[in-house]
């Protein structure tokens, strides 16, 4: 095995955790595969099952593929939309407290909501450290009312939803 070969290797694993196809846990494995190959069949078995078709980026872990029913749906533009009752981040995790348990649906909005509060929270402490930042915040705090009455919308059709820019620190 020539380092050629190995580094071609390397850039096919960088590429598909790119891709999304590899989680890093995987890729780390597959990289020192291959960076220990010393045949070629070593180095085919790093990375011979990553020359398929690419994966999406983002497939929610709490898509149904049966039809939500209304009372889920309900539930999902709720924890949306009781963060414009003053609710910011107690609104979605009512939701997730109360239902989250028995129905995937409500569950995923309802993450995706108290995700998308905690990033307004810390944008709206931290923005303000700097000039352009200040300028920033409004901005913010709009889409901060804007995109729950989309999310809400949303739910309320049975379709999933992603904030953008949004730090997701609960799944």
């Amino acid at each position: 095995m020539s380092d050629g070969d190995r580094e071609r290797a390397v850039e096919e694993i960088k590429t598909a955790f790119a891709d999304g196809r590899l989680d890093k846990a995987e890729m780390d494995e597959r990289l020192q595969l291959a960076m220990s190959a010393r045949t070629a069949a070593d180095l085919h078995h790093a990375v011979a099952d990553l020359r398929g078709p690419a994966r999406p980026r983002w497939t929610p872990t709490w898509k149904v593929d049966a039809p939500v029913d209304s009372g889920d749906r309900v539930g999902a533009a709720a924890a949306h939309l009781l963060t414009l009752c003053g609710l910011f981040m107690i609104g979605p995790l009512i939701m997730l407290m109360s239902a989250g348990r028995h129905a995937p649906y409500i569950r995923g909005h309802a993450i995706e909501a108290l995700n998308f509060h905690l990033t307004v929270l810390g944008a709206t402490l931290l923005l303000p450290i700097t000039i352009v930042g200040i300028l920033l915040l409004p901005v913010v705090w709009v889409l901060a009312i804007v995109l729950p009455v989309v999310g809400g919308c949303a739910a309320l059709l049975g379709r999933e939803f992603r904030y953008p820019l949004t730090v997701r620190l609960v799944r």
